[in-house]
């Protein structure tokens, strides 16, 4: 994105700044248009705060007749962060955390971490005095602008109470720093001010646009299919809810549309499940949705595959994408003496898929856009 910008706007640009995930075996110091500071992902690391903190600076030295250019893509959240007043980065990484193992889907996550923060929620266009235009790459179900990269150029409609509300759904005050507590606790009772939200005249001169999505994925992904000699079908409605659920269930939709289909078939679809993890093992939750069709896939009797895959080429803290599973799944875990619910339980879907030789492995793609789901059927 940045690259593309350099070569759009060309010498108009005074001063540029990525703050992003470096691909396996690239350096911060290769040819890059500007100059890049390597933050961590999912959890912000201190890379994370010091780009935060430059992103900051480069927009208080905007001046009124300058316009800044916000390139912004999934997992900004992570990589570019402020912790408040009060807080540390280790308050905002513990509460991260705390959150993701709960099961908090990314709006829930991200409500809390706009709450918490100096540049989320629309205060970095408000650190700049001329004019904020954002183009977006969306990784989040709707496309929300305020929740991608939990919208650090545009207006917050949630609240201290809605981020006070998510801390309790999901383990509890107890479960979270004190001083975060306290911070949203005190926002909720109105001590500390809100985020901007829609018409604030502190960002009424900040645009924003989505440029591409989880439906662009589906279509690259239709395209190849049709390539192929496949009768595809789309799948429109986002897949969401835990994984271990959500598997299942969309497989049966999937096989239950499939009766008015031609062979072969594939379906696509896209979305973001969440895990929650109760278990000591490894996975993420493309993995685990993978593992959860496995059984239903053998039981239904049909020459089938089932993957999951996450676009950026990560799923969860693991070096695989996704994972893929078959009819052939079960019978192959039995031989090798591997029981399935028994994987699932532990969230250890990485090692049974590892045993089994079904990960997908693709490493970072540079993009993220979400999930992409297919299921195919001979």
């Amino acid at each position: 994105m940045a690259a593309a910008a350099r070569r759009v706007l060309g010498d108009r640009v005074r001063q540029g700044l990525i703050v992003g995930a470096l691909p396996a075996g690239a350096s911060a110091t290769d040819s890059l248009p500007f100059p890049m500071i390597a933050g961590g992902h999912p959890t912000p690391t201190r890379e994370s705060e010091r780009g935060g903190r430059a992103a900051l600076d480069i927009a208080a030295s905007l001046q009124q007749d300058e316009a800044l250019v916000v390139l912004l893509s999934g997992g900004a959240s992570a990589l570019m962060a402020v912790p408040a007043e009060g807080l540390t980065l280790e308050h905002k990484q513990a509460t991260t955390s705390q959150l993701l193992r709960a099961g908090a889907d990314i709006h829930a996550l991200n409500t809390v971490r706009k709450h918490l923060s100096a540049i989320k929620g629309g205060w970095l266009a408000g650190r700049a005095r001329g004019a904020c235009v954002t183009f977006a790459i969306s990784d989040v179900v709707g496309d929300d602008l305020s929740v991608i990269g939990s919208g650090p150029t545009v207006p917050d409609a949630s609240t201290f109470r809605d981020a006070l509300e998510i801390l309790r759904r999901f383990g509890g005050e107890g479960a979270f720093p004190a001083p975060v507590v306290a911070r949203v606790t005190a926002g909720a009772a109105g001590s500390i001010a809100e985020t901007p939200k829609p018409g604030d005249k502190r960002i009424e001169r900040s645009d924003a646009y989505v440029i591409g999505g989880r439906r662009d994925a589906m279509d690259g992904a239709a395209r190849e299919a049709a390539s192929r000699g496949y009768q595809v079908v789309r799948i429109e409605d986002a897949v969401v809810g835990e994984a271990r659920a959500a598997g299942p269930s969309h497989l049966r939709a999937c096989l239950a549309a499939a009766a008015s289909v031609g062979r072969p078939a594939c379906f696509v679809s896209s979305g973001e499940t969440t895990v929650r993890v109760t278990g000591d093992g490894k996975g993420g939750r493309n993995q685990e949705f993978a593992l959860a069709c496995a059984e239903p896939l053998a039981a239904a009797g049909v020459t089938g595959v089932v993957a999951s895959v996450g676009t950026d080429g990560i799923d969860g803290p693991t070096d695989a994408a996704g994972a893929i599973t078959d009819n052939t799944t079960t019978h192959r875990a039995d031989a090798a003496h591997l029981r399935l619910s028994a994987f699932l339980e532990r969230n250890d879907a990485y090692a049974c898929f590892s045993e089994l030789h079904d990960l997908i492995v693709t490493g970072p793609t540079g993009t993220n856009v979400g999930d992409l789901q297919l299921l195919l059927i001979g």
